[in-house]
């Protein structure tokens, strides 16, 4: 059994599971959204009042393997709805601004040309200082991948430290070339 996944979830007064037991579905919505995930079918929820317990049914290697998994998965899900996750992006370099227009995020990396991404439906952008860029969503997975592709136009260098910073990112720096 997985340390983790014998954890008790402990549910807020404002947060509503329901678990679909022939689907083998949980929906949980709270102020923020809703959530859905597929369990396994090895891993069944117990609900008493406030409290969440994973059980599962088939003690099998690779079904142990997901136990704490789907437990945090489940615990990331009530903590979106209920509070919201935040992300803030820096643009460290010259010229390097973002701007929100309808659902896009224009950003000005030193390209010849802008980039425009579109924003997910679930996720709220604000712009700070035109440098600053904070995201929010319930869906931690997809708050991930949307600042990781942010990101991945401009990738944080060693050399003057410049590209796209997650808040408190330490770039470790390297030596340019030295002269004679």
């Amino acid at each position: 059994m997985s340390r983790i996944g014998k954890l008790p979830i402990i549910i807020p007064e404002n947060v509503k599971v329901e678990y679909n037991d022939n689907e083998s579905k949980i929906i949980i919505e709270g102020q923020f959204g809703v959530l859905e995930t597929k369990l396994p079918l090895a891993i069944n929820i117990i609900q008493d009042n406030n409290i969440l317990n994973l059980v599962l049914k088939n003690k099998a290697r690779d079904f142990r393997a997901l136990h704490g998994l789907y437990r945090t998965l489940i615990h990331n899900m009530i903590i979106g709805v209920s509070e919201q996750f935040q992300l803030t992006l820096i643009l460290k370099g010259v010229g390097y601004r973002a701007t929100v227009q309808k659902d896009q995020i224009i950003l000005n990396l030193g390209y010849s040309h802008p980039v425009s991404l579109t924003i997910p439906k679930s996720i709220s952008v604000e712009i700070v200082q035109n440098t600053n860029i904070n995201l929010r969503s319930c869906d931690k997975e997809l708050l991930g991948l949307f600042a990781s592709n942010i990101r991945a136009w401009r990738r944080p260098e060693p050399y003057k430290g410049k590209g796209i910073l997650y808040k408190d990112e330490q770039i470790l720096r390297k030596a340019g070339k030295s002269g004679k």
